[in-house]
């Protein structure tokens, strides 16, 4: 599958192995700003096509979850999991040919109360 920012600048391919089945929103703090879907991608199966001087790296709190934006246009395409660093969440709506709303209803996942907030 291939993924863009809007205005082209950054291209990924991904291959999820569950294609758009994993499709979900997560209530965090960050998440809920952003509001967009995400599909769950192995690292392995993300690559950056083009672009990858175009992204800009967002983190916050315990630095674990790197949150990808295109740098001219702004949009979302990844970001690596906090719950999972091994796993990338890709932007559902920036998937050429899909339409978040085709999936609706998208189950949400309970991120505010994250277990990597949990205190021992």
């Amino acid at each position: 599958m291939r993924l863009t920012c809007h205005c082209g600048a950054v291209e990924l391919a991904i291959d999820p192995p569950e294609g758009l089945d994993t499709a979900r929103r997560c209530d965090c703090s960050f998440c809920r700003r952003r509001g967009a879907a995400a599909v769950t991608v192995p690292e392995g199966r993300l690559e950056i096509v083009k672009g990858a001087e175009n992204l800009t790296l967002y983190q916050w709190n315990t630095g674990t979850a790197e949150h990808y934006f295109c740098r001219a246009c702004g949009i979302y395409t990844h970001h690596r999991r906090r719950s999972n660093p091994k796993e990338f969440g890709v932007n559902l709506g920036a998937i050429e040919g899909v339409s978040p709303r085709d999936l609706d209803p998208i189950a949400w996942v309970d991120g505010v109360n994250h277990p990597s907030d949990r205190k021992g």
